[in-house]
């Protein structure tokens, strides 16, 4: 399924603008303007000619009466809205002057960076909150060789900084499997990092995981509008269309993983959907979404440029000298 989204591309820029105690700016949308009363990241649209730089500390200017010093590029989003295609680029602001006030009526709220979510937001804007808040990488496990080598590469994806971990082995003995994933959630809870099991609701729920459903998975759960964990376990989906990327969003998932993106051994023959693909798949949710297929970490900066929350993984974040095992990937 594909829609064919309008033509008019409006180009619109953001801040994230923090204050002495890392509470993060929202300003409302006024009476009269589209998605009015949903909260949004401020700045506003960048006119022909200007650059992004110069367009954001014109806005924030005229919208908050501040001077700004702009700092690094964190996500820029595209995103369909029924009579316009936006592209919302949104910089980290590294120094601002001058008191913040709603310029032109609207309401203003300092928001501790755990609360955002909980703001009803346009599409366009809830990436923006999983690019500040959810790891950037996603590891995806390869297959075990055997579990002590197995475990160490675990271990060593821990300690190289990994945050957000996707338990998969497709074809291991159940029972072998149950026992590595009951000794890899360990690791990771010991460590805050977030583990995620694929496919297996009950396996999940035994071991304290979130839940990573397959694509295959979802039309059912769709259908019936289940979410098959309890609200506040981490929920994901593998997705390759844009049904099952409403699928997901439907059933309450809290971000996907896209792809493949380029060609991979593990998935030969396939040509991958590329950046222009993902991002004609990104703007018609708004889901936070990792792209899949060939990247690392090098492909994080070319990942945000089109909208994903990060890069997902086997070969390029799975630790060097066991990357053997990813390779026997099935």
């Amino acid at each position: 399924m594909t829609d064919d989204p309008p033509s008019r591309i409006v180009e619109v820029v953001a801040g994230v603008i923090r204050d002495a105690r890392g509470r993060v700016l929202l300003t409302r949308r006024t009476e009269g303007r589209d998605l009015a009363g949903l909260w949004e990241f401020p700045g506003g649209k960048r006119e022909p000619g200007e650059s992004p730089e110069a367009a954001l500390a014109r806005e924030l200017h005229e919208e908050l009466g501040i001077t700004v010093e702009i700092g690094a590029a964190l996500i820029n989003v595209p995103q369909a809205y029924p009579d316009k295609r936006l592209r919302l680029d949104v910089r980290v602001i590294s120094d601002w002057h001058g008191p913040a006030r709603g310029r032109e009526g609207q309401a203003l709220a300092w928001v501790p960076p755990q609360k955002l979510a909980s703001y009803a937001m346009p599409p366009a804007d809830r990436p923006v909150v999983g690019a500040l808040l959810q790891p950037d990488r996603y590891l995806v496990t390869p297959l075990p060789d055997d579990d002590r080598s197995w475990l160490a590469g675990l271990d060593r994806a821990l300690a190289a900084g990994i945050r957000r971990i996707h338990l998969r082995a497709p074809g291991s003995d159940p029972g072998r499997w149950s026992v590595l994933i009951g000794r890899a959630a360990r690791r990771c809870r010991k460590v805050g990092v977030q583990a995620m099991v694929n496919g297996d609701i009950e396996l999940a729920r035994e071991h304290g995981t979130g839940l990573h459903l397959r694509a295959s998975q979802l039309p059912t759960l769709a259908a019936a509008a289940t979410r098959p964990v309890a609200a506040g376990v981490a929920l994901a989906a593998s997705c390759h269309t844009l049904d099952d990327l409403r699928a997901a969003e439907a059933i309450g998932c809290d971000f996907a993983v896209v792809g493949t993106i380029k060609p991979t051994p593990s998935h030969p023959g396939e040509a991958g959907i590329g950046w222009d693909g993902f991002a004609r798949l990104r703007e018609q949710v708004s889901l936070p979404l990792y792209a899949i297929g060939g990247l690392g970490p090098d492909d994080l900066a070319e990942a945000r440029s089109h909208g994903a929350q990060g890069i997902a993984a086997i070969r390029g974040l799975w630790p060097a000298d066991t990357r053997l095992s990813a390779d026997r990937l099935s």
